[in-house]
């Protein structure tokens, strides 16, 4: 469309509004009510324009080819101040202070020339003050329904509405009652876009953000959604850290982890110095202290047991370049491929399952393609609290118009919104997906042209599937036959279906089957690599569990997924790095633990993960860790794993780190340092470079740009991907084998990446879980995350996050607790087979009789002491959604 505005013309694409038009010009106009990332509504008239004969809010009048609009005129400039000086004159006159570098209010009278008596109210409707991160000032308060919007239609949590009548009508949590103990999640969003100071966050007075000396973009360094914030400092301390309004996957949203808690930074329990082990006691030293006494101890073990003495852990929270640096050394400086990350213990069965499937470890389709689909199969996630921005995108999608489809044993999050919530028994996938597959192949739910031309291993997974009707998998997952054939039939008639999972998939005994037999889906559907659909994408639960793989840190694999087994992959890796690669795959993180208990592990370097607290079976971790001769931590903390190291390492959080993540939709993205790290804590980054030079190797890749162009030459999936590109472009999605192309964003649209091009089904037959219930634990224990605390809550238990959820609940059914004689908030002790942890009791009809469900935040609790040992198949990740339980009322 064409639109004149004041004499200058301008094109706008169709569905602009008028003040589209004006900002395009490059007029701008006071929009009180207004936010771009929401609804339009005119109510404040404080953007009027003149168009058509008619004074109009340009925020919500539709542009039209050929309009004509005035924006400068005298009237129309007088009629916009009056409109502001009416909302003003109701508030106090703090509602001003700051002028020019106040708020948004404060900036728009001084730019109008409304002088700060202008506002005349007297105040007097008082404060909320009772949550630890929104803070509420009524007498501020405009009713521009602005925080209430965002909490609706960004967030989806609708925790908040405009309440009283006329000049009273003010903000309030919809539940009634105190702010700290509504429905609010924290994500900070209202405060973000309140456009006056009523809401602000503690110890940040409006118009506070402007006065900061440094502004620094970055990635999240929580979960794996990859949001870009935007952080705020002065003065060597953390201002405010905002979601960035231009983020490729947030678009200006956030969570209470990524917005709020960043208190860990400066909490007392931080170490600043190395510690070493003398007589028992972990003492500071030195880092020259600290590194000889590694170096030494490399040493030996290598003469003692050769290279495979030694092992490393690398982390999901180190940036790519960390974990680039750490495989590298283990293979040439020590001359192992005894390597591995925490991806082993969540999304490991996601690696193998996907890259037998289709060629590559990553998810199909961008959330950007996933947040177009008409259908979404949700799949063992809950993304309302363990990936939140993630979940209110595809919480938006849903109340647009998309069906939705949740298979999950809980009624939690977005299964409250589905079309159809199928509930298995936990450890049932893998009949669950062939029940679907099963209807859809029999009621020709199926692409057959893609499947004729473009898909191995038909023929074995039809006749798998005769055995698996819905009466039959009724019976296998207690799912009714009727909510699966209502399901098959929603995902099978989409026009452009998605499947989202999450460990509620791959954290099975069977886990790697269960993501094989999800991806027969997709590829019955043809929605994948088609156009017709957007295939299925795990979501990754770590900020970098999907760049740690992709690096290479992996017993079997190195850099950019070719195996250590390929003469030709170790020859070019060799052929970069001056030194040879080890040709036998390496230890696993069970295996290294085994190897240490058997006494011929003698080093094992742990970077970043708390593995007593993580890991499953931690009793007999701690026994590793016991065993071991020299144990190495690089942490930020003294956690549970660090007090049984020999060394410990001072490290850099997230806010302090240069780098890259890859989220887990395969977007590489910048990571800058806000702050330098207190005292003599260093990156991950530098203090591999430190080791080395111990053992007098020359590493090489002095920067962190330098390693990930170093890294491009090792692995052609990220050829294409440097620094200078991310800083330039914002992120780059792999496969990007060329630096003058895009990245590929959608995959497998011309072939797949298996040898023979095609995608391959997999006949995988239901096996039952490694747990199962009996008279004496006759409940199934299922673990996960919860929305205000991250992994084993090393930061955010040291952030106002512990106001929030202060301990560790175990939810339960209503005629569970009875029968075990629970109460609401009793103590209660879960005792499984392998050990035992106290809770607090949580009765909910989110859950179905017989199961239970806790988080692993709070280590003092002993909630990994109940897991098994029993292990993925293919990959050894943990089953930690199957234990078998009973109750204990009180702490016995």
């Amino acid at each position: 469309m064409r639109v004149d505005v004041d004499g200058v013309a301008v094109h706008l694409e169709d569905g602009a509004s008028l003040l589209d038009a004006v900002r395009l010009a490059g007029g701008e106009l006071p929009t009180l009510c207004h936010d771009d990332r929401l609804t339009s509504v005119g109510s404040c008239r404080t953007c009027l324009v003149r168009s058509g004969g008619s004074v109009v809010a340009a925020c919500v009048t539709p542009a039209v080819d050929g309009a004509v609009v005035e924006v400068t005129t005298g009237e129309l400039r007088g009629l916009r101040r009056d409109a502001v000086e009416l909302i003003v004159s109701a508030l106090p006159p703090r509602a001003l202070d700051g002028g020019a570098d106040g708020g948004e209010l404060a900036r728009i009278c001084h730019e109008l020339g409304l002088a700060p008596d202008s506002a005349q109210g007297q105040g007097g409707r008082g404060r909320d003050d009772t949550h630890p991160y929104v803070h509420l000032d009524r007498d501020l308060c405009i009713a521009c329904g602005r925080c209430v919007r965002m909490c609706a239609e960004v967030q989806g949590t609708f925790a908040l509405t405009l309440t009283g009548r006329g000049a009273d009508t003010v903000v309030a949590p919809g539940t009634g009652g105190s702010w700290a103990d509504s429905d609010c999640v924290s994500c900070g969003g209202c405060v973000d876009t309140c456009p006056t100071g009523a809401l602000t966050e503690p110890g940040l007075p409006v118009g506070d953000r402007a006065r900061t000396s440094g502004r620094t973009h970055t990635t999240c360094g929580y979960c794996g959604v990859g949001c870009s914030l935007e952080v705020l400092t002065r003065d060597g301390e953390i201002v405010a850290v905002l979601p960035d309004h231009d983020g490729p996957v947030n678009r200006g949203h956030a969570c209470v982890k990524g917005r709020f808690a960043h208190g860990f930074l400066h909490a007392s329990e931080r170490l600043i110095r190395p510690l070493l082990r003398r007589d028992g006691l972990l003492t500071p030293v030195s880092w020259s202290e600290a590194l000889d006494h590694v170096a030494r101890g490399l040493r030996e073990a290598v003469a003692a047991g050769g290279p495979d003495a030694v092992a490393a852990i690398s982390s999901a929270r180190a940036t790519n370049e960390e974990n680039y640096l750490i495989q590298k050394f283990m293979r040439v400086a020590v001359g192992t491929n005894n390597v591995d990350n925490c991806s082993r213990l969540c999304h490991a069965p996601s690696a193998a399952g996907l890259t037998a499937a289709f060629g590559l470890s990553g998810g199909t389709d961008s959330l950007d393609d996933v947040e177009g689909a008409d259908c979404l199969l949700l799949v063992g996630a809950n993304p309302v609290e363990a990936h939140p921005v993630v979940g209110a995108r595809l919480l938006r999608r849903v109340l647009h118009g998309a069906r939705l489809i949740v298979a999950d044993p809980r009624t939690v999050g977005l299964a409250h919104h589905a079309d159809v919530h199928l509930r298995p028994l936990p450890g049932s996938n893998v009949a669950l997906f062939n029940g679907l597959a099963h209807v859809m192949l029999a009621e020709g739910l199926v692409d057959d042209d893609f499947l004729r031309h473009r898909v191995a291993g038909l023929p074995e997974l039809t006749a798998l599937l005769d055995g698996y009707g819905p009466d039959q998998v009724a019976a296998l997952t207690g799912v009714p036959a009727g909510d699966l054939l209502e399901a098959a039939r929603l995902y099978g008639r989409a026009e452009r279906p998605a499947i989202v999972y999450g460990l509620g998939v791959t954290e099975h005994l069977h886990g790697t089957d269960g993501v094989r037999a999800l991806a027969n889906l997709a590829i019955l559907r043809g929605a994948v690599g088609t156009g017709h659909g957007f295939g299925i994408n795990p979501l990754r639960g770590q900020n970098n569990v999907q760049g740690a793989s992709d690096m290479g840190a992996l017993p079997d694999l190195l850099p950019g997924y070719a195996k250590v087994t390929d003469p030709a992959a170790r020859a070019r890796a060799a052929d970069v790095w001056g030194a040879p690669v080890p040709d036998r795959p390496g230890m696993r993180i069970p295996e290294m633990f085994a190897a240490a208990r058997a006494g011929t592990l003698r080093t094992l370097w742990i970077v970043g993960e708390d593995v007593c607290a993580t890991d499953p079976d931690t009793v007999r971790v701690t026994e590793a860790l016991e065993t071991c001769p020299l144990v190495v931590c690089q942490e930020l903390f003294l956690s549970e794993t660090a007090r049984h190291a020999d060394v410990v390492l001072p490290a850099a959080a997230w806010l302090e780190k240069d780098g890259t993540f890859v989220n887990f939709d395969r977007r590489f993205q910048r990571v800058r340092p806000a702050l330098d790290p207190p005292g003599d804590a260093r990156t991950d980054f530098a203090a591999v470079h430190a080791l080395a030079s111990a053992l007098g190797v020359d590493l090489g890749c002095r920067t962190p740009a330098e390693a990930l162009a170093e890294c491009a030459r090792v692995a052609p999936l990220f050829a294409g991907i440097s620094h200078e590109r991310l800083d330039r472009e914002g992120a780059v999605p792999w496969p990007c084998p060329d630096p003058f192309r895009p990245g590929e964003a959608s995959l497998y649209r011309e072939r797949f990446s298996t040898s023979d091009g095609l995608a391959h089904l997999a006949a995988c037959p239901y096996l039952p879980p490694g747990e199962t219930p009996d008279d004496h634990y006759p409940l199934v224990l299922v673990t996960g995350r919860r929305w205000a605390h991250y992994n084993s809550g090393n930061m955010t238990r040291r952030t106002a996050n512990l106001q929030l959820e202060g301990v560790d609940l175990l939810d339960l059914h209503p005629a569970d607790a009875a029968r075990c004689g629970l109460g609401e908030g009793d103590p209660v002790t879960v005792r499984s087979r392998y050990g035992r942890a106290v809770l607090t009791a949580h009765l909910s009809d989110d859950m179905v009789p017989g199961q239970v469900f806790c988080a692993f935040h709070f280590p003092s609790s002993g909630v990994n002491t109940l897991t098994s040992r029993h292990a993925d198949t293919v990959t050894s990740c943990p089953e930690y959604k199957v234990t078998a339980v009973r109750l204990i009322p009180g702490c016995v």
